[in-house]
């Protein structure tokens, strides 16, 4: 599932494209085809991502709500001439807008529907804070995570304390944070919780603008600049269960929480003594 850095990429570049523009809309798939005729000539005013949600401002006053979950894909075509013959679509193109020489394809997305203002204010409601919006009040995640006993590691990916952050981030953020994934959530002092906060928003942050997830510092795997890590050092313990920590060595340990698998490092994350010690 996309992870909230590409949401909010997705939501910039399709703003860049689309704004303010008239847009045809169909749904060549035909399980939009009510909805995508009532937007069908509109204007776009604006897209707005809140964690793994996008939300489409239309002139009418619709909004359009678009999850992508585990399937969902949006491919972008620029034609030279808007007369040229619009792009293929696929047996799963739920959406297609059309505005100019842009065309946008939406397959497999979980969600894809037109919500009134109330439905959009009960799903945001049901979110934690986003910390890619100016919005974002970490005061609400620290609150959730107090009154959880869960571990932190589970708790990450519950987007009803935090919205945005997938299975890589948690990963990678507890591992920079030097937490241990199977800690209480509640039992996190509030200088810990402040560097998650912290390492989360950096790293979605950098996700955003590059269209990539790289968290490591580049002299961690001998380079001086981020655009000299290699394609395949880009991360430290997401799936490198088995290898040497790239910092101290241990070998990386794998396990299930929350029902995906998570990696991290015994050693630099101040596992408990005997796991440290068995592994």
């Amino acid at each position: 599932m996309p992870e909230g850095h590409t949401i909010h990429r997705a939501a910039r570049l399709q703003r860049r494209a689309l704004k303010g523009k008239v847009v045809r809309a169909d749904s060549p798939q035909g399980r939009f085809a009510a909805g995508a005729a009532v937007l069908d000539g509109q204007t776009l005013t604006g897209i707005e991502a809140y964690g793994k949600h996008l939300f489409y401002r239309w002139s009418a006053g619709d909004t359009l709500h678009v999850h992508l979950g585990l399937y969902g894909k949006f491919r972008a075509f620029r034609r030279e001439d808007p007369a040229d013959p619009l792009p293929p679509t696929t047996a799963g193109t739920r959406l297609r807008l059309v505005a100019d020489d842009i065309v946008l394809h939406l397959a497999g997305p979980t969600a894809c529907d037109l919500v009134d203002p109330a439905q959009e204010d009960a799903l945001v409601a049901r979110l934690g804070p986003d910390p890619l919006r100016r919005d974002a009040d970490p005061e609400r995640a620290w609150a959730a995570l107090a009154r959880r006993t869960i571990p932190i590691g589970a708790a990450l990916l519950d987007q009803r304390i935090l919205s945005g952050v997938g299975n890589v981030y948690r990963c990678e953020a507890l591992f920079v944070t030097g937490l241990w994934p199977e800690r209480p959530a509640r039992a996190l002092s509030r200088p810990e919780f402040d560097r998650i906060w912290a390492t989360v928003a950096a790293m979605l942050r950098d996700g955003e603008k590059a269209g990539r997830i790289l968290t490591v510092d580049p002299a961690d795997v001998g380079v001086r600049t981020r655009s000299q890590v290699p394609g395949g050092e880009r991360v430290y313990v997401y799936k490198r269960d088995g290898l040497p920590c790239r910092r101290c060595g241990t070998t990386v340990l794998t396990w299930t929480s929350a029902l995906r698998a998570i990696f991290a490092c015994p050693s630099c994350q101040h596992a408990p003594a005997a796991l440290e010690a068995a592994s």
